[in-house]
């Protein structure tokens, strides 16, 4: 979308802001994060903050920092709210479990390592994430997401401390994470039609016996 079009629906993005962060207390945060959505709705490949402000005549580099890293507004109800309004509007076929990679050049990355991406197909200096979408043919949304913690960043205090990771936060199976997701899920009062996912997670028989004990039909690879 480029400013125009973004301008043509500032009301309609309004009345969204006002009611998926309805449980972020202070103005000041939700007028931040009315900004920062737009920022990702104009047309442009970098989506950083850096970029996203440059392109707002309202953006503010600092405030969107401040409200994206610093900010401690609580981000599950707006997880939630966000997959309330959407699951009904799109009518899902299905919700598929899959990787998200993205690239990076450094270490210091929370989670990063040497691992699989998927972006790049190939073994890379990479983070990893595990997302639930709810799809169709035409659309999809993301209802869920955890980002992957590789096994040795859990005795590594430096990098932790560094890139601010939770005490209490370690390594956790991508298989468990997607479960954690869909039980998450759940207790928002959505469950999927069918939930499809490949070999990565079709191959591991815990995870294909906790999904069918919850009594949710699938298809893997």
């Amino acid at each position: 979308m480029d400013m125009r079009q973004v301008e043509d629906v500032r009301a309609e993005l309004a009345r969204f802001v006002a009611d998926v962060f309805a449980s972020v207390p202070r103005r000041d945060q939700r007028t931040k994060g009315d900004c920062y959505l737009r920022g990702l709705m104009l047309d442009g490949r970098r989506k950083s903050i850096a970029a996203m402000a440059g392109r707002l005549p309202d953006g503010d580099e600092q405030n969107l920092q401040q409200f994206v890293n610093q900010s401690p507004w609580d981000p599950q109800p707006v997880r939630q709210r966000i997959a309330e309004r959407m699951v009904p509007l799109i009518g899902p076929d299905a919700w598929v479990i899959d990787d998200v990679s993205f690239p990076k050049d450094g270490r210091m990355s929370v989670g990063v390592a040497h691992q699989y991406c998927g972006a790049l197909g190939k073994q890379a200096n990479c983070q990893v994430a595990v997302s639930v979408h709810a799809v169709t043919d035409a659309a999809s949304v993301p209802l869920g997401w955890r980002l992957f913690l590789p096994k040795d960043w859990e005795q590594d205090s430096e990098r932790r401390r560094a890139a601010g990771v939770p005490e209490g936060v370690g390594h956790r199976e991508k298989w468990r994470l997607a479960l954690d997701m869909l039980d998450e899920l759940a207790g928002w009062g959505l469950t999927p039609p069918l939930v499809v996912a490949d070999a990565g997670y079709g191959q591991n028989a815990d995870f294909r016996a906790a999904v069918a004990d919850r009594g949710i039909p699938f298809v893997v690879g």
